[in-house]
């Protein structure tokens, strides 16, 4: 299995962002807050990259749109179904 970063649901203080990180790099979560918390003091890039990463990275256990593994007529299948329902 490969090795993905995923915003972690037990090591969360907003979003899961720095647990996600530090469980991917096997160090402590403090630590990677710590991290961001100077990046954002020292010129601000702290907060964005975080507020990015919040966005782009999935959260563990999430579930993947039907549309992402679906062949296409299945997708319209169901798509026309919740038409008719």
């Amino acid at each position: 299995m490969e090795k993905r970063i995923l915003r972690s649901r037990q090591e969360r203080m907003l979003c899961g962002v720095c647990g996600g990180l530090a469980e991917y790099f096997e160090i402590d979560p403090t630590l990677v807050r710590l991290i961001f918390v100077l990046a954002t003091f020292f010129n601000g890039v702290g907060l964005i990259v975080y507020l990015v990463l919040c966005l782009i990275v999935p959260e563990k256990g999430a579930q993947a749109p039907i549309a992402a593994f679906a062949p296409e007529e299945t997708v319209q299948k169901v798509v026309e179904e919740e038409q008719e329902a």
